[in-house]
């Protein structure tokens, strides 16, 4: 029985900390943020610090809504290295 409600507060544990806590990886404290919707619905919002831009939120008509980052400060968006963009997905929410 004991193992049974371990096991069981475990899953729920593991259920609980799914979704990156919410904090983007880079720093947009402080940040000018200025939203535009685009013809086909699709809502961007760019997130600027000191100008420079940081995040962008796109939030499509039909669909969730994923983030581009620029983690190193240089003003363009990060790829890896096989030159694809990383684009972020929230799939959890409390």
């Amino acid at each position: 029985m004991k193992t049974l409600l371990l096991v069981g507060l475990l899953a729920l544990a593991g259920c609980a900390t799914t979704g990156g806590g919410g904090t983007p990886p880079v720093d947009v404290s402080g940040a000018d943020v200025s939203s535009k919707t685009l013809a086909n619905g699709d809502t961007l919002q760019e997130y600027r610090v000191a100008g420079q831009l940081r995040m962008v939120k796109v939030t499509p008509a039909q669909g969730p809504a994923y983030y581009m980052y620029d983690r190193n400060g240089d003003g363009r968006m990060d790829s890896d290295k096989d030159g694809v963009s990383p684009v972020y997905w929230k799939l959890y929410s409390w």
